[in-house]
């Protein structure tokens, strides 16, 4: 491997929403090293709203394949139209499919985790350690430092960052309607993984009824997929309150919904995409835990709670309760995350008012 990086470096990134939104440690530790290089990310073409808010990224090059879909003349194809452009490839995903890519490009050097068998297709292959790599992030980051380099301790990782365009975010709350004449708390009550990821629907509508007694409004995030759970909470919150709550599950884009969530005053969210979303945007954040842990994949922000009642029966990363209770999230009651609320709201900065 050269002695100093690479200038052009193409990255093979992941495929779900907070590990892409993670990724962005990889390229910050690449710029620190390298302020000069350039990088391209490569990846499904919903994450182009998140690449593009990121400062160290050139540009994000569409990846039209989707998960499980192998269509290798095709994948040969667009390798053999960027032979020449990239000096290293780093390849996140562990699949061999996602190594086929910058194999064929003729990348000269390749780096990535061992993995389904990529030998050949990889030729700066990395053996981990789980142990010595326990989070995700030290995991991005060590593939952009030597195979010899020490472990990249979480205090010399740069978090991620998302910038936000305030024309972008001007845009996306006038076209739904939204006003910032009150504070406003984010929930992203949804969880793709799971139904064990998801704090009831309940404790939702409680806590939001606890702030909207406090005079806020909320706004509540989410795919299509979890418009049915977000009309769940308004149901539960009292009727005169209702008028403040604003459903945007479904109805906004995703490159809407990271905007509208960077003027959020606190964020409240299930272990998900979103919930690393709004630490990149550097939101005040409770993110509550059940079935998974904090340890593998945490939020990474300064203001930030972790609320968990670390049963003897979690985390057991099931995607369903195995006992069929649930109790690692129903007995995690509103009024705790509601201290935590309160506690995060005491010091943290006030989100940016576009209109000044």
């Amino acid at each position: 491997m050269p002695a100093s990086l690479p200038r052009r470096i193409l990255v093979v990134g992941p495929s779900w929403v907070g590990d892409m939104v993670m990724a962005q440690t990889l390229f910050s530790a690449l710029k620190a090293q390298h302020p000069d290089c350039e990088i391209d990310v490569l990846a499904p073409d919903w994450s182009r709203p998140i690449i593009e808010r990121m400062p160290e990224v050139r540009a994000a090059l569409s990846l039209p394949f989707g998960h499980g879909d192998l269509r290798l003349g095709e994948r040969r194809q667009q390798g053999k139209a960027l032979v020449g452009e990239y000096d290293q490839a780093i390849v996140l995903p562990n699949s061999l499919k996602s190594a086929l890519l910058p194999f064929w490009a003729n990348i000269p050097v390749r780096t990535g985790w061992r993995g389904e068998m990529r030998y050949g297709l990889l030729n700066d292959v990395r053996v981990l350690d789980k142990e010595k790599y326990p989070l995700m992030v030290q995991r991005f980051v060590a593939l952009a430092l030597a195979k010899d380099a020490p472990v990249p301790s979480l205090s010399d990782i740069t978090y991620p960052h998302f910038n936000v365009n305030p024309s972008d975010a001007d845009a996306a709350r006038m076209n739904l309607g939204l006003s910032q004449s009150l504070p406003v708390m984010a929930l992203c009550p949804g969880a793709e993984f799971g139904p064990a990821k998801r704090w009831p629907d309940e404790h939702y509508a409680a806590l939001a009824t606890k702030q909207l007694q406090e005079g806020w409004q909320v706004w509540i995030f989410g795919s299509a997929k979890d418009r049915e759970v977000a009309e769940l909470i308004v149901a539960q919150v009292p009727e005169k309150f209702r008028n403040r709550v604003k459903i945007l599950a479904g109805q906004t884009s995703l490159a809407e919904a990271v905007d509208l969530m960077a003027q959020a005053n606190v964020v409240i969210s299930n272990d998900s995409g979103l919930m690393h979303i709004a630490a990149a945007l550097g939101r005040p954040l409770v993110a509550v835990y059940g079935s998974t842990s904090p340890d593998f994949t945490p939020p990474l922000a300064q203001q930030m709670e972790v609320v968990r009642l670390g049963l003897e029966c979690s985390p057991c990363f099931k995607r369903e309760c195995p006992l069929e209770h649930l109790n690692c999230l129903r007995q995690l009651s509103p009024d705790i995350v509601f201290a935590a609320v309160q506690r995060l709201l005491q010091d943290a900065p006030q989100p940016v008012d576009w209109r000044d």
